[in-house]
């Protein structure tokens, strides 16, 4: 007798239900940081775009925000927490190596036991977990699932170093998906260029800062190199996830790309062709750049501005370090 193995089956399809967002305590403008890296305001806003950005305070960790932001989305989702079964956490900056930040977070927000991991991609790390959850809920492994991505990056800063420090601040984002009848998120064009890891991410391991042979790591970048990346390769990753979903700019509501630099954004808002009808997050000015909370915040402040937008499709892209990429389309709850 041949016995055949039963096999989880999903809903047809996943969408987002609903976002929620957590911002760090303090407004940091940019004139509380040009000192030590001989700078000015001027430059800043010429080079980034950014005029202040949200850093927390020392007792509020990555771990806190992603709570806040997930209670809301949640809250907002009118999701029972019991019946999210999956948590995936996007985050670079655990306060700890191990226990992730996704067990702990579903055990706050009353998700346990759900299944719970974190995923390291940096600034691509929301789009990457998105796609893991639209593919869980589909293949039956998940009905509901959390993503957040959240940082406290204001803890792996160097203020003295003038390639990124004036440019990172603290905060998390949240979606709550689950199961759908039509259509909410598209298929993902995500990949990497690990050749170029070294062009931006941290300048020494926690074991050399154990031995005595560096101080606390920090994140460093190559800017130039990092800009040109963003500028040519992801507005090619970009287009690719359009051909993907079977759409053309035309049909954007919004453009949300990870908040890396005002310069790339508008670069690449002009080599999409996007109309003068898709709203275009800039959440950078005021947030800064948030690496993996970057897009569901600046998703969550789109929609609170322009409620309009509700029911329309959002392209979403990440970049970042190790050269690591996602991008996809998404319906906006």
């Amino acid at each position: 007798m041949t016995v055949i193995l039963k096999e989880a089956v999903g809903a047809p399809h996943s969408r987002i239900y609903a976002y929620g967002a957590a911002r760090g305590e303090l407004a940091v403008p940019n004139d509380d940081l040009v000192g030590p890296i001989d700078s000015s305001d001027e430059w800043i806003r010429q080079r980034t775009g950014i005029v202040t950005r949200v850093r927390a305070v020392p007792e509020t960790d990555a771990i806190d925000l992603a709570t806040t932001a997930a209670r809301e989305a949640i809250e907002k989702a009118g999701v029972d927490p019991a019946q999210v079964d999956l948590v995936i956490v996007a985050t670079i900056s655990n306060p700890k190596q191990t226990p992730s930040v996704s067990a702990i977070v579903a055990d706050r927000v009353g998700a346990n036991p759900a299944a719970a991991y974190d995923v390291n991609a940096a600034c691509a790390g929301y789009c990457y977990a998105v796609a893991q959850a639209d593919a869980l809920i589909r293949s039956g492994a998940a009905r509901y699932a959390l993503v957040i991505g959240t940082e406290k990056l204001s803890d792996i800063v160097d203020p003295t170093d003038r390639s990124i420090s004036f440019l990172l601040g603290d905060g998390a984002g949240a979606a709550l998906l689950g199961p759908s009848d039509t259509p909410g998120v598209s298929a993902s064009i995500w990949g990497s260029d690990g050749s170029k890891a070294g062009a931006v991410g941290m300048n020494h391991t926690l074991t050399e800062f154990r031995d005595g042979a560096a101080e606390w790591p920090t994140l460093r970048q190559e800017g130039p190199t990092v800009f040109r990346w963003a500028v040519w390769e992801m507005a090619k990753v970009a287009k690719q996830a359009l051909e993907a979903a079977g759409i053309t700019a035309d049909d954007l509501a919004a453009f949300i790309p990870h908040q890396a630099n005002m310069r790339i954004i508008d670069e690449f808002a002009k080599q999409l062709g996007l109309p003068e009808t898709v709203k275009v997050a800039r959440d950078i000015e005021t947030t800064g750049n948030t690496s993996a909370a970057s897009i569901p915040l600046a998703t969550h402040r789109l929609l609170q501005e322009n409620p309009e937008l509700s029911g329309g499709l959002a392209l979403q892209i990440g970049f970042g370090a190790g050269l690591v990429y996602a991008a996809q389309v998404v319906v906006l709850p």
